[in-house]
This record gives structure tokens, sequence and C-alpha cells, in this order.
């Protein structure tokens, strides 16, 4: 029996809510709309496009009530409805960043921002600006550089820090996370010098002299994150805010949040209940002992109007590629006898596999190397084998790095793989001298995954890359750099094309939520998660999504931007 493509499910289930509304008591549903877009087209992203398109889509108790022409959807809005021209624009599904990290975005916006840095040097005069600006003895914090962008791409020295910050404590996150450099002052706090062990999962780059340098890869950046203060709930919340603000204006709706504790996830609770989340959130609890103890008791949970789903836990495998903490199966090209990290014993995570998954947790493992998927695979294999769950859909989180003979596993295992276009085309300029041609052969594999009819989902891992979904689909469509380079896209076989690309965007990650039947398309019944473009995002060349922009953003029916925007 041929398995039916995740398009044609998203399709089947659109008709099956539309058909359990008009089924259902009238006096139970919004007989009028409050929200009528119309004047452009709609993309509704079901597996057939309706012919003609629809032009309007009307709205009401946070739901879609119609999807086709003006006048139809105009004869549904209740007299005090907002009628929206949305001016030749293009509605979609909200877009879903189904990898992202909510807090990590709202505190990376606070702190220093060293994306785009060209140099070590440049990095260093953005930490002496931020001491100048925030003068006093609390720590500098901030992320984003990339010694790969560097004209020496050598890791940085704590001794650079402390020409510019004195005693001042400074901890900078590497732009992936997986690594940090600090200054002498913050290593002190931490209490990490020469005779501190590397930690399991982790190292701490030392010179010759067996002295810190600073630089400090995986579980090791942990001992200096200790040491800084935890801030308090108002500034906890104020870093949410800012970080679901920042999704809505790009038109971001829903977050497959990668990793939230549980104090972390009852403060989700707390907003989602007084409607101040902002945007959707899938979270996946962390691998805290205490959290993931505290979720067993309480068991998987989704609010009742899907703003926040707490049934899923995040595990690591290995680290990054860029900091070389990614587990390969054969050594780094550029770095002989290293194979990576494997950050977690495969012990406890086959424990928390079998123990969080067999309490109906959807299970989502960070791995990046070929090595650290071959481990992921191999633990899902066997325990998915012993529970056997009827609706299992287990992820593996980036799956970058893959030997060609472990992607047909994905879709043998009903395996997610849960994929960032934009780590490709940051990635590309280095990858070839890192991994080796013959490994790139699985890198970033979308097409190749795609063929075997494993299920997939697209995010940006933000605030490792940044938020920008239209990037995002430029990416995967082009897997070029925005000016362009390389001609003609790296491994450009492995591609997408314009429609798979949003559909990886939308429908695809509200699979990967189990939220198929709630969001992903538009259609009568389904969530009102909508987005408005003022460019085609499917029907232009792939350049002009570049400079596209997005005029309206809806969560749950509520306006979230635009001149007659709720707030």
């Amino acid at each position: 029996m041929t398995k039916p493509s995740p398009r044609a499910l998203a399709t089947l289930a659109a008709l099956l809510v539309s058909a359990a509304i008009a089924s259902e008591d009238a006096m139970t549903q919004p007989d009028r709309a409050d929200l009528i877009l119309h004047g452009g087209r709609v993309l509704t992203m079901l597996e057939v496009e309706p012919v003609p398109a629809p032009t309007a889509v009307a709205v009401g108790g946070g739901h879609i009530l119609y999807v086709g022409d003006e006048a139809g959807a105009k004869a549904l809005a209740a007299p005090a409805a907002r009628v929206i021209d949305v001016k030749g624009g293009t509605i979609i599904p909200g877009f879903i960043d189904s990898h992202a990290h909510l807090y990590g975005l709202g505190k990376a916006l606070a702190e220093i921002d060293l994306r785009g840095t060209a140099t070590v040097q440049d990095a260093v005069a953005r930490v002496k600006e931020a001491a100048a600006v925030n003068p006093g003895r609390g720590w500098l914090e901030g992320r984003g550089w990339d010694q790969n962008d560097w004209p020496v791409k050598e890791y940085p020295h704590r001794e650079m820090l402390d020409r510019v910050a004195g005693k001042r404590p400074v901890l900078l996150r590497r732009v992936d996370g997986h690594a940090a450099w600090a200054s002498t002052a913050a290593l002190a706090l931490a209490g990490v010098t020469a005779a501190t062990p590397d930690p399991a999962g982790g190292s701490i780059l030392r010179d010759a002299q067996g002295e810190p340098t600073g630089v400090l890869i995986d579980n090791a950046v942990s001992l200096v994150t200790a040491a800084i203060p935890a801030p308090d709930e108002p500034e906890v919340r104020r870093r949410l805010r800012l970080a679901a603000e920042h999704c809505l204006r790009l038109g971001v709706t829903s977050v497959h949040d990668a990793g939230v504790s549980w104090e972390r996830a009852q403060l989700m609770k707390e907003l989602a209940a007084a409607g101040d989340l902002g945007v959707r959130v899938h979270a996946m609890y962390d691998d805290e002992a205490a959290t993931l103890a505290a979720a067993l008791q309480a068991g998987p949970w989704t609010s009742d109007d899907g703003m926040l789903s707490l049934r899923a836990v995040k595990l690591y495998a290995d680290g990054a590629l860029g900091s070389r903490g990614a587990l390969l199966l054969g050594d780094y090209s550029d770095q002989p006898g290293h194979r990576g990290l494997a950050v977690t014993n495969a012990d406890h995570l086959r424990w928390v596999m079998r123990t969080l998954g067999g309490a109906g947790f959807q299970v989502c493992t960070h791995a990046i190397g070929d090595g650290g998927n071959r481990l992921v695979l191999d633990l899902y294999e066997e325990v998915l084998g012993e529970l056997k769950p009827r609706d299992a859909r287990w992820r593996v989180e980036h799956a970058q790095i893959l030997d060609p003979a472990d992607i047909p596993r994905f879709a043998k295992l009903g395996v997610i793989a849960a994929m960032q276009p934009v780590h490709c085309t940051s990635d590309m300029d280095w990858a070839d001298e890192r991994l080796g041609a013959e490994r790139l052969k699985g890198a970033y594999a979308w097409q190749s995954l795609l063929k075997t009819g494993a299920h997939l989902c697209y995010g940006t891992d933000f605030p490792v890359e940044k938020v920008e979904p239209l990037e995002g689909l430029y990416a995967a469509r082009t897997r070029m750099h925005p000016d362009g380079t390389p001609i003609g896209g790296w491994r450009p076989e492995e591609a997408v094309d314009a429609r798979t690309a949003l559909w990886l965007y939308t429908a695809g990650g509200a699979w990967a939520a189990f939220a198929e039947d709630q969001l992903g398309v538009v259609a009568p019944g389904y969530r009102a998660d909508l987005v408005v473009l003022d460019g085609d995002p499917v029907g232009g060349e792939a350049k002009e999504l570049l400079g596209m922009k997005v005029t309206a953003t809806v969560v749950g029916g509520r306006l979230w931007m635009g001149a007659d925007a709720d707030r």
C-alpha cells in the first residue's frame, strides 16, 4: 500500500475539520466574522490549490470560517468586523519555526550582538563599546561570534577581552551556542583554572602552559554560566515578550521551543492563560533531572486554545559543527585525531527515551554529525521497537550531516528531520574543508530525505541564526548567500522547490507538533494563524524573497501587525 504524502494527509485533515465544523450545532460556532482579509491571493497550502484562487478569508472566534471570494467573505462580516484590504498581497498560513529558542532570542536582543563581525578585533570593539555604554561591575554578555568568518580562523583568547573590560566578567557565546569566550574575570568567578578537568561532553581549551584560553566547548560552557546571576521573573517575562514581538513582526506565528526548564514552562502557562504569550509554542522540556521528574508527574499537556503545548522533551547527542563538537564517524578533515563530542551518555539517552517516550512525550534529539545521527537513529530504532507507540513522531533536531546509508532510516522509523536551511548557507563556505568531499554527500540532504518519504520541517534555530523565515525560504530554494554566491548554489541537487519550501515552513511544522488538523493550511475550521506578504512567495524568482515584507500577522484571529493592529 502506498504511504500517503504529508501534503495529502494535511488536505485530508482540512476536509475532515471542515466537515466536523459543518456538522456541529450552529449554536457552538460563530456565525459572524470579526476579521475579513481581502484583495489579494490566498495560498492555502493544501495539496491542490483551489481554482480559481481564493482572494479572501473570513475569521471568527479565532478560527477560519471561510476561504473564497470577497463577496462570500464580506457576507459573513459582523457589524463591527475589521475589513482589511491586503492590496494585492498574498495570504498564507503563519510561518512555523520548527526549531528555535524563544527565551534565547529575547536574551540575545538585550545583549551584545556579535553577528557579522568580520575580525576578532571587530568583536572586541563591540565589547569595548558595550562596556562604555553600560558602565559598572556587572557581567557583560553577548552572542554571535564565529571564528570561521574571520581571516584568521582561530579561537580567540581571554586576554583580548581583558584589555577592554578590565576586571569585569565577560561571556560571549559563539553563534551556535555550543562554545563561549570568557574573560579572565569570568573564569575566576567560575573557579575555572588550569587544574579544572574537562567536564564530560565538553572541553576547556588550553594554551601550551595548560592555562585556560577562555574558550569553552559544549558542556564546559555551563562551568561559567553557572556563575552568572539568574534574571528575576520580570526580566524573564520581558525577554519572552521581546522575542515574541520580534517573531510576529517577521510573520512567525508558532515556535517549537527547543529546551525549556520546568519553571520556564510554568511561566509560559501563565502567559498563555493571560493571552500574553504572543506566539504559539510547542515546547520541549530540557534534560535536567528536576524538569524530567516534574514533567513525568504532570504528563503531556496542551492548552485548550492551542497556544502552548508541553508534550515533548529535548535531548543532546553531540555538539555543533562550527566548534568541531559534532560527533563524526571519522576524523575531522581539518583536525586529524578528533571526531567531536558525544555530549550525553548513551545510557542516559536511552533511559529518557524509554521513560518519557513511554509516558507519551515526543522525543526530540539534537544530532548534527553523521556519528551523532547514527547514534540517535540506533537508539530510536531500539526504543521505538520496544515501546511500539501508535504515533510517536520522534524527531532528530538538525540532522545536518548524514551517512547516506542512514538517510532511508528516517522514513523507515517514522522519524522527523527538523532542519534549518540557513544552517546550510552559514556553513557551506567552510564545510568542505571541515568534512571533506565524501561526507558532503549527506550534508543538509533535504531532497534526499524527501525522496525517501521522510517527514521534514523547517526552522532557523534562532538566535543561532536570524529569525527571518523569508531568508530561510531563499536558502532552501537556492543554497546560496543573499548575494547570489556560489553561482548555481552549493550542492544544488539538495535544494527544494518554492512550494515545498513554504510547505515545510508551515504545514510541515504543524505535522511535527501534532497540529496538522489545526495549523499549517488556510482552510475553514483551522485556527486563524495567517500572514500577509506584499509579494508572492512561490510564483516569482527566489531573490524576490529577500525584498519581500510582512504586512500583517494574525494569531488565533488576533491581528498583531499593520495599520489596524490589536497591539
